[in-house]
């Protein structure tokens, strides 16, 4: 028996095993290959996160220009039922006078437009031109009249009373002309739009003739 002492790398040299710094070398490729690995790993999943990202982006663009586009069509066609609806109402108006009676001698337009009516033309004498102007402003949905109205005979134009809770037509006539007995004038002044002297109603504007 005996102890035999070797080189220890020795066999390597003969082709037995490998050496230590063969060993070394091939871990060191191996941890270099497994960072460049992981790299592209870490690369790939940045640039999946950056389409993942980019395409929300692009879908979140898509869905604002379709809801801009979509909210744009809503307003085209809620104007467009506005100007139809006014279009109406401006027919339902002149249509509304003719039937009173007070456009068969006149020549008169009237556009609505936003709670005004318009009206534009020319009429016979004034009462004429007050009473168009009073039945189109009583009329359900208008707010205000502007006019344009031309009159062949000028004359005095009448006190314009707006009714208020409590106003009779006896009670505005003692405060027009100091006399409630004048109703009837005032009842007249305001036909065809009145049917009955006991009905008024508040906010009406009604016509006490000078």
């Amino acid at each position: 028996m005996g102890v035999f002492d070797f080189v220890r790398n020795a066999g390597a040299k003969i082709g037995i095993g490998k050496s230590t710094e063969e060993r070394e070398k091939e871990a060191a490729d191996a941890a270099v290959q497994r960072g460049l690995e992981a790299q592209k790993k870490m690369a790939a999943e940045a640039m999946a996160r950056r389409k993942d990202q980019q395409a929300a982006e692009d879908d979140a663009a898509k869905k604002r220009r379709a809801d801009f586009q979509a909210k744009k069509q809503e307003r085209i066609k809620a104007a467009a039922k506005r100007r139809f609806e006014e279009y109406q109402k401006s027919n339902e108006l002149e249509k509304y006078v003719a039937d009173l009676g007070l456009s068969d001698d006149a020549d008169i337009d009237i556009r609505f437009d936003d709670g005004v009516a318009y009206i534009e033309g020319l009429v016979p004498d004034q009462e004429t031109r007050e009473k168009i102007i009073l039945a189109v402003g009583n009329a359900e949905g208008v707010g205000r009249v502007n006019e344009e109205i031309e009159v062949h005979a000028q004359e005095p134009e009448a006190v314009m009373h707006t009714v208020v809770s409590g106003d009779t037509l006896w009670a505005i006539a003692q405060k027009v002309y100091g006399d409630g007995n004048r109703y009837p004038e005032i009842f007249e002044a305001n036909q065809p739009m009145l049917t009955d002297p006991d009905l008024i109603f508040p906010g009406q504007v009604l016509r006490c003739p000078q």
